[in-house]
């Protein structure tokens, strides 16, 4: 497994990450996970060289946390690196970031955390943290050795980016960064930004919530011209770790397949050549045609739904009609999904899009798919 090294950092770190907010699940129920298949999944990773694990306090609705310090218990604790993070929107009082950080060292059975952040920073989020002290409770724990690598993930604007590096020294930044986001967002300005800082870059997203392992025919025809043996996935996961300044590429991954073929791109790294380049960047002019819906499953928009939708699933199978425009194969991905679970159910309330950190326009989605179903004789 290709490792890489900061001098910030002093860790030799896996090029391939295991982020643990997609483990595989029982019968899809994002707060069951399937014990034995994502930890087959992580001892086979751990045996081919990955080393960095990933979660968060609401990942796989707060089971995350306890199954991968569960999985990791059989190993050494010096043999690996394991990252949390801070969620701000459950803070109600300054009293609960000390509270809230013990909490997750106990889940995990650990007694530091090699990588810490704050997570999910936009300008609200970072005002939050910052009223409630939480960068001097987390520095003052890093003292400690409680947290051995201070950090935060990233999803808002430019400004406050640069105030975020203003404020405080950080040791590392995440940000969601792929070729897709590179030409539609912010992410080559937000990575640059940070690489002038001299701040190592942790990469989440990489293949956009699955987004980028398969594009469209045209798209994908495209790489596999360049490269048939390769998966369309690996082509995401090379160009984010092709990048000089990043520590780490985390990948959720949600099965084993998915899983061997990330840790073969990883461990027989090819950085891009300039043919690949110019063959995602044809790829990208072709599939931005299509690509409709910039959702990565994070399901922060499910979390105060007051009917319940799956608005993930909602989203992936909207983007599917707007790509194929086949009416049969919407009506049955529609129709798998619970009743009560699907777009009919919306009532335009908004919790939703305040929670998305694509601002995903969710409401007018949900009322399209209302009209699609009506046009097709959908109840």
């Amino acid at each position: 497994m290709k490792k890489r090294h900061f001098d910030n950092i002093g860790y030799d770190v896996s090029l391939l990450g295991f982020g643990c907010m997609r483990m595989p699940t029982v019968d899809g129920d994002d707060g069951k996970i399937d014990y034995d298949a994502a930890a087959a999944a992580i001892y086979y990773a751990y045996k081919n060289g990955v080393n960095y694990f990933d979660t968060a306090y609401g990942y796989h609705s707060g089971q995350s946390e306890l199954f991968i310090g569960k999985a990791l218990s059989r190993y050494p604790r010096e043999s690996f690196y394991l990252a949390d993070k801070l969620p701000a929107w459950v803070l109600k009082e300054k009293e609960d970031v000390e509270r809230v950080f013990n909490e997750q060292l106990q889940k995990c059975g650990v007694e530091y955390f090699d990588f810490y952040l704050e997570h999910n920073l936009t300008q609200e989020n970072y005002d939050k943290l910052e009223d409630f002290g939480a960068y001097e409770f987390l520095d003052e724990m890093k003292r400690q050795g409680k947290i051995r690598r201070l950090g935060f993930s990233f999803h808002g604007d430019i400004p406050t980016l640069e105030r975020i590096l203003a404020d405080h020294e950080w040791d590392f930044a995440q940000i969601q960064y792929n070729y897709l986001d590179c030409v539609n967002s912010n992410a080559q300005k937000e990575y640059d930004i940070i690489a002038s800082k001299g701040i190592p870059c942790i990469i989440m997203e990489p293949v956009r919530g699955g987004a980028l392992a398969n594009l469209c025919d045209e798209a994908n025809d495209i790489l596999k011209g360049v490269r048939p043996d390769s998966s369309i996935a690996s082509w995401a996961i090379r160009f984010a770790a092709s990048q000089p300044n990043v520590l780490t590429v985390l990948s959720g991954m949600s099965n084993m397949e998915q899983v061997e073929d990330n840790i073969a791109t990883m461990s027989n790294f090819e950085p891009l050549d300039e043919q690949d380049s110019k063959a995602i960047d044809s790829a990208v002019e072709i599939f931005r045609k299509y690509f409709t819906v910039p959702c990565t499953k994070c399901r922060y928009c499910v979390k105060d739904c007051p009917q319940g939708i799956d608005i993930p699933e909602m989203l992936r199978i909207w983007s599917r009609w707007r790509l194929e425009k086949k009416a049969e194969s919407y009506k049955n991905n529609y129709l798998k999904v619970e009743a009560d679970a699907r777009a009919a159910q919306c009532i335009g309330c908004g919790s939703c899009e305040s929670l998305c950190p694509q601002n995903i326009g969710i409401i007018e989605i949900m009322e399209n798919m209302k009209a699609l179903n009506a046009e097709l004789g959908i109840e």
